[in-house]
């Protein structure tokens, strides 16, 4: 399985590319996982809605342009679909069996995702209703990626 994950901005602290690798290199065992960071949009700290939309949208162009036609597209975004571990390991499973292979997961910026990243998801996730910073969703994802597969492959770990 090729495992994407697509996602707004540089990754600068220390601590959080400490936990990110070492997942990465647990879930080498597993699936082949690529990180693709693409430039956020800089912008003022007050934003109207209008501009905020702006934002979205061109981040959201460079987000798609990462995207492979065949690829299954999985959002996180607040208001996604709430899954234990164990339904996302049998959301991924059941893809895998069904000729699935190119999984892309997609973080959005501080101010999320685009409409048009949004429609072009296959579907949603959402990690809890709490915002988050994006970059500390990075681990969390890479974290439950290396669970998934401990479950699906009836591994010790995820209890």
């Amino acid at each position: 399985m090729n495992i994407t994950i697509i996602t707004v901005g540089k990754l600068k602290e220390k601590y959080l590319k400490q936990g990110i690798n070492e997942y990465l290199k647990r879930l080498g065992a597993y699936a082949k996982v690529n990180i693709i960071e693409v430039p956020d949009e800089k912008a003022p700290e007050q934003l109207s809605e209008v501009e905020m939309e702006q934002v979205k949208d061109k981040e959201g162009e460079r987000i798609l342009a990462k995207i492979n036609q065949d690829a299954h597209v999985i959002a996180l975004a607040i208001n996604g679909k709430m899954r234990t571990s164990e339904e996302l390991a049998d959301t991924l499973d059941k893809l895998a069996t069904y000729g699935k292979s190119k999984i892309v997961f997609v973080i959005g910026g501080s101010l999320g995702l685009s409409d048009n990243v949004m429609k072009r998801a296959n579907e949603t996730l959402s990690f809890s209703k709490m915002t988050f910073p994006h970059q500390l969703m990075r681990l969390v994802l890479v974290e439950q990626v290396y669970r998934v597969f401990r479950i699906i492959r009836n591994e010790p770990y995820h209890k």
